[in-house]
């Protein structure tokens, strides 16, 4: 099993600097085969964006949700008060991402939930050599019918080669790229340096992210990630994100207690 943590500030128990990309607490591309997995663990005090690349992820959580996603297809978990799930491989091969998006501290104690979107329910766009997966936000005069507690924009894009997008985003928002395949771009500037994949590009300020594909024969995918920023102070301790460390206490408290939405937690195994 590999996860690679592409963006991430500290993991440790005090308070961190999350203003440089608030809302967003971490991306993570992981590749994970039997018997490998990641099994019963909890979260509070975000949501997770699951996009699989490659391969299935099967979930099953403690409120006795299970479903199982595959390439394309998209899971949205939104952990509030507290959750503990399974996440496993449903092939041999299975590779994703996995975006952390932090909740304002008046939804940190919402109750939980889970939503599959399969590809097909995705809106796509084409246009000039360009195409995009609209999975929140809106592209190319196309809107995605889902959406996160805490606004954000997921846009996977692929540009044909020579080919050049001019995405619009609001001014205040945080944004930022992930360079799935291709390493030709050149983002935001003609002058740039090109990207190569597996790399992140973070964007200054501005209302609008223009990508160039240089390249005369590859295409250039990516993702283009945004969200409003929150302005609150965050603590996380591994799988819970909170506004303080008195709240990350009191979570690890309530984990290990099985209170205040973790009583399931002392009864519940995934299969």
């Amino acid at each position: 099993m590999k996860v690679m943590v592409l963006l991430l500030d500290k993991a440790s128990p005090s308070e961190t600097d999350h203003g440089l990309l608030d809302p967003f607490v971490s991306l993570a591309e992981f590749s994970v085969s039997p018997p490998g997995g990641f099994r019963d663990h909890p979260h509070r005090g975000f949501e997770s964006v699951t996009y699989m690349l490659q391969g299935g992820i099967i979930h099953q959580d403690f409120n006795g949700h299970k479903g199982t996603i595959y390439e394309g297809d998209v899971q949205w978990t939104t952990a509030g008060r507290g959750i503990v799930h399974s996440e496993m491989p449903a092939e041999e091969i299975n590779n994703g991402l996995q975006l952390w998006i932090n909740l304002p501290s008046t939804y940190k104690m919402i109750e939980p939930k889970n939503l599959e979107i399969s590809s097909s329910e995705i809106p796509i766009a084409e246009e000039d050599g360009v195409e995009v997966k609209v999975i929140a936000g809106e592209s190319m005069g196309v809107q995605s019918p889902f959406y996160t507690k805490t606004p954000i924009m997921f846009l996977d894009f692929t540009l044909e080669p020579r080919a050049q997008t001019h995405q619009t985003v609001p001014a205040s928002w945080t944004a930022f790229a992930y360079i799935i395949e291709g390493d030709e771009g050149v983002f935001s500037s003609s002058d740039s340096s090109t990207v190569q994949a597996n790399n992140v590009v973070v964007f200054g300020t501005g209302d609008e992210v223009s990508v160039w594909n240089t390249s005369s024969s590859r295409p250039l995918r990516f993702l283009l990630i945004a969200g409003e920023p929150i302005g609150e102070s965050v603590v996380q301790h591994g799988p819970f994100v909170m506004n303080s460390q008195a709240e990350i206490d009191m979570t690890i408290g309530d984990y290990r207690n099985g209170r205040n939405g973790f009583e399931m937690a002392k009864y519940w195994r995934s299969e």
